[in-house]
């Protein structure tokens, strides 16, 4: 099955909005085995909709189109659709029900234009959106399937899962796939590359290896495509097993996961807490520790000392360590971590302090430089990195390495209370 996936919205062309719907979609269809021909994003109207639906009917077997389907009079897509499938739009009743039943329960008045999120095409399957006053629409032409979808991202998603998946699952029922992931850190993707080319040669045609790198980890991912389940999951055990032998050292987990939900259940685990201290990465490191459910089981609060006034007061620092060695070293990191561990009684602390640019670099200290330090139980380890001008890159890559020290530290603290 070969896929393509169109977004419809002036407001992704100018730049207004950023298009996550395809990138989300496309991982999704991954997971499958679906072939992605072509990525489309396209404005709002009945010429740039119709071009796109013909070239891509050319292109997929299976188009996915997001957005358009609003109550104003910008949004054309359903009546562009009606057009070019040679059908009218009908009033759904059931949909028109339950859109009724939104406005309704917030006490709002309904105009005509919202009764007219309840129009479909007359020749779709309607797909039921629990979550929005739009439908999803399906439509099957020939060989091809078109389906519709709302571009608010949690409404596609739940049609996505409800609907979409189910369908496709349903087309191809006698082929199993399998998938399996193992969760690395501390290598880069083509030293990773390298070190696995022998195990990844030997693959066989129905099992393929994914590589899916972020700014400091990688997902290695083993789909198996077969008519026997037994044999390809067999198989695909058999690969996982012969990576997780070789990458033993940089894996963090052999399942599908990231960095902060993992930390969070080790920490758990060991019934340990954690603090954060962060001066380059401004409280985006504590962020991404509590989005994950629990998290307050282990995660007790953190600083955000940006100034060397409050680094000194919230954590201190000595000023006499600031003067001779500046706000970005090694030593106000170490002062930052085991402050924050003492004041607030935590068993871990994180520290993070540089200059993430695009100004306040020196020939000593150009931007990108970043100290990293992680108190532990035992021990104190810091790490130094120069990344590059971009203050977003920079930023993040100094969170995502941050976790990584706090892992390092996890596993060796723990292997020397096993030995």
């Amino acid at each position: 099955m070969k896929a393509e996936i169109i977004t419809i919205g002036d407001e992704i062309l100018i730049g207004q909005i950023i298009d996550t719907n395809s990138a989300w979609i496309a991982q999704q269809l991954q997971k499958y085995e679906i072939e992605i021909v072509q990525m489309t994003s396209i404005p709002d109207t009945e010429k740039a909709i119709s071009e796109t639906l013909k070239s891509a009917s050319a292109r997929a077997n299976l188009i996915l189109i997001t957005g358009g389907l609003g109550p104003t009079q910008d949004d054309v897509t359903k009546n562009t659709a009606a057009k070019y499938f040679g059908t009218t739009l009908i009033r759904d009743e059931m949909v028109l029900q339950h859109v009724t039943g939104i406005f309704e329960s917030r006490n709002l008045t309904m105009l005509e234009i919202n009764r007219q999120q309840a129009d479909v095409l007359a020749n779709c399957q309607v797909l039921f959106n629990d979550y929005g006053t739009a439908p999803g629409m399906l439509v099957t032409q020939g060989l091809q399937q078109f389906i519709f979808m709302p571009g608010v991202p949690f409404e596609m998603k739940f049609l996505m899962e409800k609907h979409v998946i189910p369908l496709i699952t349903k087309q191809d029922a006698e082929t199993f796939i399998c998938h399996e992931t193992i969760f690395v850190g501390g290598i880069g993707e083509s030293y990773l590359a390298e070190e696995i080319e022998d195990i990844e040669a030997e693959l066989p045609p129905s099992i393929k290896l994914a590589y899916l790198p972020t700014l400091a980890f990688i997902r290695l991912r083993l789909s198996g495509k077969s008519k026997n389940k037994s044999d390809i999951t067999q198989q695909v055990n058999l690969f996982k097993t012969k990576l997780l032998h070789r990458l033993k050292k940089y894996t963090i987990a052999d399942y599908d996961t990231s960095i902060e939900p993992f930390l969070v259940k080790q920490l758990t685990r060991q019934g340990a807490t954690l603090t954060t201290a962060e001066s380059c990465t401004g409280g985006s490191l504590a962020a991404s520790i509590t989005s994950v459910p629990g998290s307050s089981e282990v995660f007790i609060g953190g600083t955000i000392p940006y100034s060397n006034r409050l680094k000194q007061q919230l954590l201190n620092v000595r000023e006499d360590t600031l003067q001779r060695y500046g706000a970005v070293s090694e030593e106000t990191a170490i002062e930052m971590a085991t402050g924050a561990q003492k004041l607030y009684q935590a068993d871990y602390a994180i520290a993070t302090t540089g200059i993430a640019g695009p100004g306040g670099g020196s020939i000593e200290k150009p931007v990108g430089t970043v100290w990293i330090a992680v108190a532990g139980k035992k021990e104190t380890i810091t790490k130094k990195f120069r990344f590059d001008n971009d203050r977003t890159i920079n930023i993040e890559r100094s969170r995502m390495n941050a976790l990584l020290l706090l892992w390092k530290l996890l596993v060796k603290e723990e292997e020397q209370e096993n030995n």
